[in-house]
């Protein structure tokens, strides 16, 4: 699979799959890697991939009971979902287990939808200059992408997590946001590994659904992709980043309705 170097990074975290992965979405080569990896989920059952059916069990059900992860062939989004499970299992694992705990027939509920958020659409952002983190939080663009910019690389990571933001990314366009999960790690922990440094996220992240985190969608912070610099090129100059619509200043919470 070729990958534009610009967007190499936000790859990595599935880099030791990409460099054998063919040029479309293979489902056999990839059920192949999950059977390897001998992969399961915590209700026990050891993954496979399964073509759609119908069989009258939702997705994460169907996970849950059988281990079945539903993939749709010759199919980016279901075939980076494969990958995302290989990179970060215990994460996955995780997810699966707190939509089922979260289930209600009928119901999805806002602590499911935003596990539904992180799946599709995460990030994990680890730092080591917590005032970074604080720009992401202040919704201050320009100041980090620009102003910080010569800082980023030795003290700001990106780890894509969502697998619809992968399939996104291989046509990067204007808007493209994925939702966030900020953590602070030591100096050196830039120096590990890639494979120490995404083992070390997918702990992080397991431990965080296990406690109970993002029970909202907008527990998740989100962050303009197109803004890390050299992802495209229009961002190496300053103006770039003056688009308001695409770097959005903040949320403003909604006031309490009357009596609350």
């Amino acid at each position: 699979m070729n990958i534009s170097p610009v967007l190499q990074g936000l790859f990595a975290g599935l880099a030791p799959w990409l460099q054998g992965c063919p040029a479309r979405p293979d489902t056999r080569w990839l059920a192949q890697q999950i059977t390897d990896a001998a992969l399961g989920t915590r209700s026990g059952q050891r993954l496979v991939l399964q073509p759609p059916r119908a069989d009258g069990l939702g997705y994460e059900e169907r996970i849950w009971r059988t281990g079945q992860v539903e993939t749709r062939p010759d199919n980016w989004h279901d075939f980076f979902n494969g990958l995302v499970w290989l990179a970060y299992p215990r994460a996955k694992a995780a997810l699966n287990a707190r939509h089922m705990a979260c289930h209600t027939p009928g119901q999805r509920g806002a602590a499911r939808d935003a596990m539904t958020h992180l799946d599709e659409c995460g990030i994990l952002v680890a730092s080591s200059d917590p005032e970074l983190l604080e720009l992401i939080r202040g919704f201050q663009w320009k100041r980090l992408f620009w102003e910080e910019r010569a800082r980023l690389p030795r003290h700001l990571a990106f780890h894509v997590f969502g697998h619809a933001t992968f399939e996104s990314l291989l046509k990067p366009h204007r808007g493209l946001t994925a939702k966030a999960v900020l953590y602070q790690v030591p100096r050196d922990w830039h120096d590990l590994s890639l494979s120490a440094r995404r083992a070390d996220l997918d702990r992080r992240l397991a431990a965080d659904i296990d406690a109970g985190c993002y029970c909202r969608p907008r527990d998740l912070q989100p962050l303009p992709l197109l803004g890390i610099p050299g992802l495209v090129a229009e961002n190496a100059g300053a103006a770039y980043y003056d688009d308001a619509w695409q770097f959005r200043s903040g949320r403003r919470d909604r006031p309490a309705p009357a009596g609350v």
